[in-house]
């Protein structure tokens, strides 16, 4: 039996969180939709049921089939899941007179209980939930309340089956590591034995098992997922890799030979496509986001395409798909509604014929840079600020021209050798300029422009999954607005986005 440990996710916003948190105790786990369980239910030595918009009172509640699971596995009921294990099981969920929302004390934790090992009357708690447990289900015993819900915790005699109402997994549940640790490691008896150095060893072995002599190309965009991925492949088969990076004409300021520079020295077998000017000419005269997202894709895949013919008898794609987009893929309600395309390798088409290898498909973004830590990649790529596929493209609001690719190449730089010089650029997850499609007046000498304006953007993030505007210093703002405005002729005006995500995204596009 495995040490892994599956999440059956009920629709929870908080349900990937779970995932991070049972991770970061070295454990290994899985989400999987309550509606499709794995098959391989034997390889899990626990299971944990997330939380839900639903009400287990509702006609359209989440129902799942528990059978293979319960008393037969340790099994942790996370807020829907305890009031669903209640509802079901003899016990009572109603309506609370007043939504149990944010933070809880306990005021009562019973005491000699494995469950709540180190954990005393008074830690901090997190509750989102409209329903209450009234009435406990049969075999029952509550461990736990605060001082508006009485059945914050339970458990089930004669089984290793416990339940509470409030998330362990976010971070103002303040003892939330301490308890998850206590039902996987002491009670379940899960071993802490994934690490990034045991994932690269399985990793590898796995690839090449799976590939065997096979040669596999794949896009590297000089990015954390797609180099990371590059160098779990050539440990696994070496030369039999092949790496193509296309310069797309809407990357970064001298980022093409920079990139390509930085993989010469690891050893991967890259080569350099410049195909700048048939994307900028395939782009000219479009606006809308979405067109010229399927524009870049197009582009990329014939470019791709092209290349890759010339590879004799390759028969594997290499992707850097993570995680984040596994779980959105196979989601309990299904792929969420269309946000933006993806503009990642996976939109490649049938006539291809390759087979698909994704070597972090199982990782989070902070995952990824662990993995590459260990197998000793340069701090600097790992740190590298995550980059949008189409590149500037979508930082160029309205239609593309080479003019205003080199405006924003030169505004970009501006900014980010600024947050790196000050010491800023590590405490930022993301930052990019955007060049709005707007004029405006402005004083320059004795004379009056009417020049373009930029907006800086900079958030702080985990996954990118939400983000906050980071608050840079005035000073380093004023000296990057004035660097801006002087040094890169057609920009008179600079604003900062202070925006977070939600409601707003990451791009501007």
């Amino acid at each position: 039996m495995q040490n892994n440990v599956l999440i059956l996710d009920f629709g929870s916003q908080y349900t990937q969180l779970i995932a991070r948190r049972v991770r970061e105790l070295n454990i290994y786990c899985e989400i999987h939709p309550y509606n499709n369980l794995p098959e391989n239910i034997s390889d899990f030595k626990a299971v944990i049921l997330s939380g839900s918009p639903f009400s287990v009172r509702a006609e359209d509640a989440p129902h799942p089939d528990l059978s293979a699971i319960r008393g037969n596995k340790p099994l942790l009921a996370v807020c829907y899941g305890a009031q669903y294990l209640a509802h079901f099981s003899g016990g009572e969920v109603a309506p609370s007179n007043t939504r149990e929302y944010g933070r809880a004390n306990l005021s009562f934790v019973q005491e000699e209980e494995q469950f709540f090992e180190n954990i005393t009357k008074g830690s901090q708690v997190w509750m989102s939930h409209s329903d209450t447990i009234k009435k406990l289900p049969a075999g029952a015993v509550r461990l736990a309340s605060t001082e508006d819900v009485e059945n914050a915790a339970y458990r089930i005699e004669n089984e290793q089956t416990y339940a509470i109402q409030f998330h362990p997994e976010v971070y103002h549940s303040t003892d939330g590591k301490q308890l998850l640790e206590n039902f996987l490691i002491k009670i379940a008896d899960v071993q802490p034995d994934w690490t990034p150095g045991s994932f690269v060893d399985a990793t590898v072995a796995e690839l090449k098992e799976k590939i065997g002599n096979d040669k596999v190309v794949l896009g590297l965009s000089g990015g954390v997922d797609s180099t990371v991925a590059a160098v779990l492949l050539h440990k696994a088969i070496g030369e039999n890799l092949h790496c193509i990076f296309v310069n797309n004409g809407l990357l970064r300021k001298n980022e093409f030979s920079a990139v390509l520079e930085q993989y010469e020295g690891m050893g991967l077998n890259v080569k350099g496509v410049d195909a700048s000017a048939r994307f900028l000419d395939a782009l000219a005269g479009e606006s809308d986001p979405e067109g010229k997202r399927k524009i870049i894709g197009k582009i990329f895949i014939e470019v791709f395409d092209d290349e890759a013919h010339k590879i004799e008898d390759a028969k594997w794609l290499g992707q850097g798909t993570i995680y984040p987009d596994v779980i959105e893929s196979i989601s309990v309600n299904g792929p969420s509604a269309t946000i933006k395309s993806h503009h990642n390798v996976g939109g490649l088409p049938d006539f291809m014929k390759l087979k698909v290898v994704e070597p972090l498909r199982m990782l989070f973004k902070d995952e990824v840079r662990r993995v590459g830590a260990s197998m000793e990649l340069d701090p600097e790529l790992l740190g590298r600020h995550p980059f949008p596929g189409p590149g500037l493209a979508i930082r160029i609001l309205g239609d593309i021209t080479p003019e205003k690719v080199a405006i924003l190449q030169e505004v970009d730089a501006i900014f980010i050798n600024g947050l790196k010089e000050n010491g800023l650029y590590n405490k930022v997850w993301q930052a990019g300029a955007i060049l709005l499609p707007v004029q405006s007046v402005g004083v320059m000498g004795d004379e009056r422009t009417y020049e373009n304006c930029v907006a800086l953007r900079a958030v702080e993030s985990t996954d990118g999954m939400t983000a906050d505007w980071v608050n840079l210093p005035y000073e380093f703002l004023q000296k990057t607005s004035n660097a801006i405005i002087n040094r890169v002729k057609g920009v008179n005006r600079v604003v900062y986005d202070i925006s977070s995500k939600p409601p707003a995204t990451i791009e501007w596009e």
